[in-house]
Order: C-alpha cells, then structure tokens, then sequence
C-alpha cells in the first residue's frame, strides 16, 4: 500500500490514505501521457488558416493578351498561382485538429501525470477548506504556509465557495474541478494542490 499524507490548513499532517500499488507505481509510463498530450493539444489548435486557390479568386476571366505576337509567355488567366495576385497552390484550409482517444488511455494517462507530481513530491492533499475567506491575503497566506514554489494547480472540490472569489488575483494559480481536469492540465503546472474530496473524485475517474 501506498502512504499519502493528508496535511491541515496549517501545514500538519492530518490523516494518512492507503492507496493500492498500482496507483502510484514507482516509473511512470511516459508514452502513454505523451499520445494524451498530443491530442489536448491538438484540440487547442485553431485551424482557422486559410488561402485561396484560383477558382476562388475574383477576377482573371479574360485572357490577359493575345495568344502570339507579343513574346510573352502564353498565359489565359491573370489568376495563375504564377501571377502576382494569382491563387495559392496547396495552401493551408480550415481544418480541425482534434481527434480522440479510448477512455482507457485517457484514465491511464491521468493516473500516470499524478503519480509524475507524485514522485517529484509537488503533489500536495490538503483537508476540504470548510470555512469561508474574505479576502485575497487571507488565502494567500495559507499557501505560502504549503511553500508552493512556481504555477500552481488547484483542486478544490468540498471547499467553501468562497475560494473562486479570493483566488482570482493570485499569480501562478489556477483553480478547476477534479471533472474538468485532465493530464494536460496537471503537468503544464509545477505543483499540484487538491483536497481529500477532489483527490477521490480523481481516483473514481482513474478505476470507472
């Protein structure tokens, strides 16, 4: 069994989990996160590049001069790619990036980024921060507690509503739900900060 320690909003530790083996193995498969960062990124592609080939540029219906007699090249559209102004050959088309993965790699790949913060020890279980925060500097403080060095991912599910509010104008930090996050999210971070109650909310999408 695995011993993952659950510390208080002072720092302590609280409570110790006992997780399986298999979910936070000693290596971590690197190709399957690979195939699922590809593909997060992929879908964050735009595609919106576009050209026009010379059907679909205006203008070039008349034959620009005479077929003979003028010692030019022969030449029946001013539309050519081979004019200035003219159609584009193989261009760029809008287009769709994305594509999608079996959901078993999906969860494999969540697990494994996990268990990446975990073996480089910025993968942080906090217990549910029950009691509501007024301002900014009062949440604040109780980060620099955590000693959280760099960006920061937090996983807050069970806490007070009222880190949305606090949490906004803090540097390097992004707050998500354990049902939206996925392994590129986690390993784009350098740290990752989550609750009991997103934590297990991670491990039921990991083993569905």
């Amino acid at each position: 069994m695995v011993k993952f320690p659950v510390i208080d909003i002072n720092g302590k530790e609280k409570e110790v989990l006992d997780l399986p083996d298999d979910m936070f193995p000693v290596h971590t498969k690197t190709g399957v996160v690979h195939q699922a960062i590809v593909k997060y990124q992929a879908s964050l592609r735009q595609g919106n590049a576009s050209t026009k080939v010379r059907s679909e540029v205006s203008g070039g219906g008349k034959k620009p001069f005479r077929q003979k007699g003028t010692g030019r090249a022969r030449a029946g559209s001013s539309r050519s790619p081979l004019w200035h102004g003219g159609g584009i050959v193989f261009g760029p088309h809008p287009r769709d990036f994305s594509y999608t993965l079996p959901k078993r790699i999906k969860r494999v790949a969540l697990r494994e980024s996990l268990n990446a913060k975990y073996q480089k020890k910025n993968l942080l279980c906090v217990d549910d921060f029950k009691d509501a925060f007024q301002k900014t500097k009062d949440f604040a403080k109780v980060l620099k507690t955590f000693n959280l060095k760099g960006k920061t991912l937090a996983i807050l599910d069970g806490s007070d509503p009222s880190i949305e509010r606090v949490s906004r104008n803090i540097p390097y930090f992004t707050l998500m739900r354990s049902a939206d996050v996925n392994a590129y999210d986690i390993l784009k971070n350098n740290n990752v900060l989550l609750t009991k109650t997103a934590f297990k909310s991670l491990i039921d999408r990991i083993k569905k």
